[in-house]
């Protein structure tokens, strides 16, 4: 465990506290947890996910700016649902990808864990476009990825990241549930 990890930590926590109350000031704690998690796990040689943090880092910048829009329109930050067949098309999406990433990793690199590392990265991307975008349906990709990075980053020793990863478990269980309310009393509204 270093400083540099401990750093990361706590500006994870804030982070995800802040998108679960919807607040637009996740975004920078964000950025700065990204940016440190980038060379925590260059340092591991889990570099699908030191990969994905430079694309959350441009992830968390359009999130910012759709989230600020959205908020000048609507007064709030909105909560939309995908249809079932945006859903399909999404799990085909990610399952291609994994599966071609994985290949990649494990064939071209020395990563650890290449098909778990590449699985993770690929449905942490879906999920973060979709919370991005306001979609309730992150939330369901955020805990699929929560509980397998517990398992990973304890493979790998990181403790406090996996320690992290549980937090952001819980975290992503009251994320879905609040959002479904907040849709539910959008739609009472309207």
């Amino acid at each position: 465990m270093s400083g540099l990890e401990i750093a990361a930590f706590l500006l994870g926590i804030a982070n995800v506290t802040l998108v679960v109350r919807r607040s637009i000031w996740n975004y920078p704690f964000g950025l700065a947890m990204v940016a440190l998690y980038s060379r925590i796990f260059l340092d591991a040689r889990l570099y699908s996910d030191a990969i994905l943090q430079l694309f959350f880092f441009v992830v968390q910048l359009y999130g910012w700016w759709n989230w600020s829009r959205n908020r000048a329109q609507a007064g709030a930050i909105t909560v939309v649902r995908l249809s079932n067949r945006d859903r399909a098309w999404w799990a085909i999406g990610c399952l291609t990808a994994s599966a071609l990433w994985g290949y990649g990793m494990n064939r071209f690199t020395d990563a650890a864990f290449p098909w778990a590392d590449a699985t993770l990265a690929i449905t942490s991307v879906a999920a973060q476009i979709l919370m991005s975008r306001r979609a309730i349906e992150n939330w369901w990709l955020w805990i699929a990825v929560d509980i397998g990075s517990v398992g990973l980053y304890a493979a790998k020793g990181l403790w406090l990241t996996m320690l992290l990863y549980a937090i952001f478990l819980g975290l992503a269980i009251w994320g879905l549930l609040d959002w479904r309310a907040a849709e539910r009393r959008q739609a009472a509204a309207a």
